[in-house]
Formats: C-alpha cells, structure tokens, sequence
C-alpha cells in the first residue's frame, strides 16, 4: 500500500469517527463508500470527502464548491492548495453552515 493510500485510509477513517461523534448532536448520516465519505444533513445537503491518489490529494465537495488538499510531510496537516487552510478546520465551517454551529472535529 503506497503512503498516501494509508494515511488517507486513516484520514477517512478518523473523519467518520469524528463525524459520527457530532451525530448525537447534529443530524448528520456518515456513509462511507469505499475511498468516499459522504455528509448527510437533515436539510438534503451533502458534503463529500474522497481520495484521489492519481494526485495524491484529498478532495472535497460541499455547496459552496469544491477543495483539494494535500498532505504537508513535515507538519502532517492536510492543506488547501489554494488557501492554505487546514482541512478540519475547513470541514467544520462546512458542517457549521448545515448546522448552525461551527463544531470542533477531533480528527
């Protein structure tokens, strides 16, 4: 299994657990699907988070649009190649906007 593969499995893996952990808060479905996670909110919204190991990045697609996010080796952070953001961190605003509230993700 190649490095990206894995610590993108452990990503996802990590991701549902968190997700499922704000289900007993929030109305939200996590289904999982292979390399895809799907969000699904009460309100008929999705987020979707897969791999894409052709270029070894972690996508992300939400109403709002659509994230790419690769892994920093040094720091271990999963960052937008646009903005630079941090991936929890733009996960939680995406679940926040179908929420109401901004969680935190322990991912």
């Amino acid at each position: 299994m190649s490095d990206f593969r894995a610590r993108a499995e452990r990503l996802l893996s990590d991701l549902e657990s968190a997700v499922d952990r704000l289900a007993d808060d929030f109305d939200i479905d996590v289904l999982r699907a292979g390399n895809v996670v799907t969000l699904a909110f009460e309100n008929g919204h999705r987020v979707i988070v897969n791999t894409q190991e052709a270029a070894s990045e972690i996508w992300l697609a939400a109403r709002s649009g659509g994230f790419h996010f690769r892994r920093d080796d040094v720091s271990g952070r999963w960052s937008d190649t646009r903005s630079g953001e941090d991936l929890r961190l733009v996960l939680a605003r995406l679940i926040g906007i179908e929420v109401g509230v901004t969680p935190t993700l322990a991912i």
